[in-house]
C-alpha cells in the first residue's frame, strides 16, 4: 500500500488549493481507488461494474470497459447505481456532500474504469496496479 499512498500523495500535491489542503477530488479518487482495489468482501472493479449493470446502466458501463467512446453518466445515475450507503462512504472519505461525490464521480469514474480496462477486458482481481492507474489518469486533471 506504500506505493499507492506515495502516488496519491503526488496527485494530492498537484491538486492543492490556496490553503494547502488536499483537493476533494483527489481525496475522492483515493477513496474510489480503495473501493476498486478492494477485492475482499465482494468489492473491486467487477463488483462495481455489476452494480452499475444491475441499476440498468449496463450500456453506459460497458462503454467504459469497451474500446470505443465512453458514454457520459449523470450524478443522478451515480446516485441511483451506488445508493446511499456506498456513495455516502465515498463522500465521507473525501469530506464532501453526497451530491458533490456523485457529481465528481460522474466526471472521472468513466475515465478511471476506461484506464483500468485498456483492452476492453476487466482485469483479474488483484492484477490492478493502482500506482500505474494513478499515473495514467492524472492526465484527467491536466497534470
Amino acid at each position: 500500500m506504500g506505493l499507492l499512498d506515495s502516488a496519491l500523495g503526488m496527485l494530492g500535491g498537484m491538486n492543492q488549493g490556496n490553503n494547502g489542503s488536499t483537493d476533494s477530488k483527489s481525496m475522492l479518487i483515493q477513496a474510489a481507488m480503495g473501493m476498486l482495489s478492494n477485492n475482499q468482501s465482494g468489492g473491486g472493479l467487477q463488483s462495481l461494474i455489476n452494480t452499475f449493470q444491475q441499476a440498468g446502466l449496463a450500456d453506459i458501463v460497458q462503454s467504459w470497459v469497451g474500446t470505443g467512446q465512453n458514454l457520459p453518466i449523470s450524478a443522478a445515475q451515480i446516485q441511483q447505481a451506488l445508493g446511499g450507503g456506498q456513495l455516502q462512504q465515498l463522500a465521507d472519505s473525501a469530506g464532501i456532500s453526497h451530491e458533490g461525490a456523485a457529481s465528481h464521480l460522474a466526471e472521472f469514474l468513466p475515465g478511471i474504469i476506461d484506464h483500468l480496462t485498456p483492452h476492453g477486458q476487466v482485469p483479474e482481481a488483484g492484477s490492478i496496479n493502482p500506482a500505474d492507474v494513478l499515473q495514467q489518469f492524472s492526465s484527467l486533471f491536466g497534470k
